[in-house]
């Protein structure tokens, strides 16, 4: 009877140490949302803020293995990976920085989109 009491503790143990891993540590998050080109419920499309400080999306750009290809459009940015560069009201702030990024980008001439 004992055996069976130890056992039954060893199981919603380790039941609990999953359950609680998966709330702390969630495995759908910062991933992008192919079916409406977002992330974390950013769209990764249209009028585009570079800033020093308090960003919605942090980027790396890089030459391969990017998350999203970007181009860089004076107007109509309604397609996937379409930036237009803005000085205000943007859609999405984002600010470049060397490592610890939420996405890598490259920025590409035509194609743009999710690789």
């Amino acid at each position: 009877m004992n055996k069976l009491i130890k056992k039954n503790h060893l199981f919603f143990f380790f039941f609990k140490l999953i359950f609680f891993t998966s709330l702390i540590y969630p495995q759908s998050e910062n991933q992008i949302n192919e079916d409406d080109c977002t992330f974390n419920g950013y769209k990764l499309y249209g009028k585009i803020q570079f800033v020093d400080s308090f960003p919605d999306i942090k980027i790396q750009i890089v030459d391969s293995f990017a998350d999203l290809e970007v181009k860089i459009v004076e107007s109509f940015p309604d397609k996937c990976g379409e930036w237009q560069i803005v000085g205000s009201f943007p859609d999405l702030k984002v600010q470049i920085v060397d490592s610890f990024a939420d996405l890598k980008i490259k920025f590409v001439e035509s194609f743009p989109g999710i690789p």
